[in-house]
This record gives C-alpha cells, sequence and structure tokens, in this order.
C-alpha cells in the first residue's frame, strides 16, 4: 500500500514539474517575464551576430572560453594553496533526478501532442489544422531553403518571442483576417471537392461508354 501511494505522488511530481516547465515557457513566450524574454532575445540577436556574421563558430567560442575558464581557476586554486588563501568559490554541480524527470515528462508530452496532431491531420480529421500545419510547414521550407541551419534556429528564437506578444496585443484585427481567410479556404474547398466529384462522373461515365462499345 505504501509503495503503490510513493508511486503514484512521484508521478504527480512529475507532471506538476512538466506543467510548471510549461508555465515557466508560457510566461516567457508571452513576455510576463520581461526581464528573462528580453536576456533571451538579447542573447539569441548577440548569438546571431557573433556566430553569424562575426565569423565564429559555436564549437571554437566554447572550446576557448572553457580553456580560459579552466585555465583561470586552474591557476588560482594553484596560487591559493601556495599562498595559504581561499580556493575559487566554485559550487558542486550535479544534476538532480527531479529535474531529469521533469524534462522526461514534458518530452513525454510534447512528443504524444505532436503525435496526435499528426494522427488528426493524416485522417483528415481537422481541416484547420490541417492548413495550420501545412502554412507553417511551407514558410519553414521558403526561410530554410534561403538560409542555413543556425540561421534558422536564431530566426525561429526570434520568432516565437515576438509573434506570440504581437498575437496577443493585435488579436481582434489579426482573429478578424484569419475568419475571413478561412472562410474563402472553406469556400474554394467546396469548389474543388464539386469539381473533382464532375470530373470523376464525368471519366467513369467515359470509362462505362468504352467498356460497352463491341
Amino acid at each position: 500500500m505504501d509503495r503503490r501511494d510513493d508511486s503514484c505522488c512521484s508521478g504527480g511530481g512529475g507532471g506538476g514539474g512538466a506543467s510548471f516547465i510549461g508555465e515557466l515557457v508560457g510566461d516567457v513566450v508571452m513576455w510576463r517575464r520581461g526581464d528573462v524574454s528580453a536576456c533571451l532575445l538579447a542573447a539569441t540577436v548577440s548569438g546571431w551576430l557573433l556566430f553569424g556574421s562575426g565569423g565564429y563558430t559555436f564549437l571554437s567560442l566554447a572550446s576557448n572560453v572553457l580553456l580560459l575558464l579552466l585555465t583561470v581557476l586552474f591557476l588560482w586554486a594553484k596560487a591559493a594553496r601556495l599562498l595559504n588563501r581561499p580556493e575559487p568559490p566554485i559550487p558542486e554541480m550535479h544534476v538532480s533526478q527531479q529535474v531529469v524527470n521533469e524534462v522526461v515528462a514534458m518530452v513525454h508530452s510534447v512528443l504524444n501532442t505532436v503525435f496526435s496532431v499528426f494522427h488528426d491531420i493524416a485522417l483528415g480529421r481537422d481541416s484547420v489544422l490541417f492548413y495550420q500545419v501545412f502554412l507553417s510547414l511551407w514558410i519553414i521550407s521558403i526561410i530554410g531553403s534561403l538560409t542555413d541551419f543556425t540561421t534558422l534556429c536564431y530566426t525561429s528564437i526570434v520568432a516565437v518571442l515576438t509573434i506570440p506578444a504581437l498575437y496577443k496585443k493585435y488579436e481582434e484585427c489579426i482573429d478578424r483576417y484569419m475568419r475571413f481567410a478561412y472562410m474563402n479556404l472553406q469556400m474554394y474547398e467546396m469548389v474543388y471537392e464539386r469539381f473533382s466529384a464532375k470530373c470523376f462522373h464525368r471519366a467513369r461515365d467515359l470509362v462505362i461508354e468504352v467498356l460497352k462499345e463491341p
């Protein structure tokens, strides 16, 4: 009985951790934590300017920074021992099992959502979702053909940090145009279905007539 209760509690903790991470990401994306969002946006733009335009690569810069940091700390520790001074204040670094469980739970939730969306689109259950995913992939394909993967990643982060906040600010205007575009798409879909059905019936009648001829 105790063992089952412990497992239930641990499962609830993992779900709560994933929910907390999701809320944190939502707050950052919607600029409810403006300092974190601004720092992340500034770091993304700085990284793009450094790696994209400055001629550096992430691997070389990370290696040089780590090399400099380890060298300074190593010499500091050696000098502190010789001079009887305090060693560098380096905290003990480790990843707790709770953090690992929260990350795994979040990845599990995201993958299940992606698979559910793919399943609904593949079976033709949600036309609006199909149009949204189709438009998103089409835009990503166009952007990917015009730039490299690194710039695409930086652009995606900037878009995630700006587009949702702008949409929330101008939600009414954007929704009005989206409803108008959706009505047009529905009309075009009905016209396409009628045209396809008419062509199919004509082709079927033609095949039947050809087969009836001696």
